[in-house]
Formats: structure tokens, sequence, C-alpha cells
């Protein structure tokens, strides 16, 4: 159903540090910018683009708006964490963890990006 996902940034640069640093981690290339000052990374068949806004206002992050990640498994949710805390993120939500609920467990870790976007790494797991 989805083709790609693009999410908004002031400073393309600090944005690049933070989102090679998740990607590596999930085992995808540094982004390249393209050039209209795009920030394009490509991995597992997805594409997810980080970009000044078009209409040339400043970047806000959407409210209520997450864009979540697969991961192999929490080790991975744990990397992917604490390399998008070393890389200028935020922390956010509870710890990473298990969340049961509606017959399904799944492992969820939670960021913002250095803009303020809400990013989740998420694993499925058995239900308990």
């Amino acid at each position: 159903m989805y083709s790609h996902m693009m999410v908004g940034s002031n400073e393309i640069d600090r944005s690049k540090k933070f989102y090679d640093a998740l990607f590596a981690v999930l085992g995808g290339k540094p982004g390249v910018v393209d050039p209209k000052g795009r920030l394009i990374y490509m991995n597992n068949g997805g594409l997810f683009l980080v970009t000044k806004p078009i209409d040339g206002e400043e970047a806000t992050p959407g409210n209520g708006m997450t864009v979540g990640f697969a991961v192999t498994g929490p080790e991975q949710a744990n990397d992917w964490h604490n390399a998008g805390v070393e890389a200028g993120g935020t922390a956010i939500e509870d710890d990473p963890g298990v969340r049961s609920g509606n017959g399904m467990s799944l492992y969820l870790a939670y960021l913002r990006d250095p803009d303020g976007n809400k990013l989740c790494a998420l694993h499925r797991m058995p239900a308990e």
C-alpha cells in the first residue's frame, strides 16, 4: 500500500548523521542527497526521504504521526534506539520493551529525531 515515507527537517546535514546511524543498524547504506537537497534512503524495498519543506516554511513534526521501522528482534531494536540517541535523537515514551494486548505482543522502541519527528522500531513477537 505504501510507496515511501518523507519527513521534514530544518538541517539536512544533522538529519543525515542521525538517519545514517539508524539505517546502519538495520543494514542500510548511508543516505544520498539528490539535486533538490532531499536526503534519500533505500532499504529492503522501502524508500525514506528527509527534506526541507517545499513551501519554504520551517519543518515541524506531525502531531500524532509515527514512522515505524521493522526490526528483526529486541536486540536490533535496542541497537537502533541506542544509535539514535547517540546520533542526536531523544528517547521518548517508555523504555524499549514488550507491550502486550489484544492478543499481540510487540517489542517497541521510540525516539524523536533531531527535528522532533516520532519514530518507532517494532518487532512482532508471539502472543503471550
